[in-house]
């Protein structure tokens, strides 16, 4: 099974908001998942909730990241947000 970190959608129409999740590959994007991770307020584009270690846990097992997971991390790293 190949896990991915990426963002599932569970906002109103024109209200973005996304939940960071491991998940299994095969599944569809807002399917059932395997933990969360954090929330992000796509609206705001600002990190409500991120749960470091736990991201850096399944990244260190082989975790595959998205694309939108990759900016989003990448993006709150550089702005001295998360520490990891």
């Amino acid at each position: 099974m190949a896990v991915k970190l990426r963002l599932a959608r569970v906002g109103k129409i024109k209200t973005p908001f996304y939940r960071i999740v491991a998940m299994d590959s095969r599944k569809s994007r807002d399917g059932a998942f395997l933990e969360n991770l954090g929330t992000f307020d796509g609206l705001n584009t600002k990190l409500v909730q991120f749960h470091t270690e736990r991201v850096d846990y399944w990244i260190s097992k082989g975790a595959i990241q998205t694309d939108a997971f990759k900016k989003l991390h990448k993006l709150y790293r550089e702005e001295g947000v998360l520490k990891s």
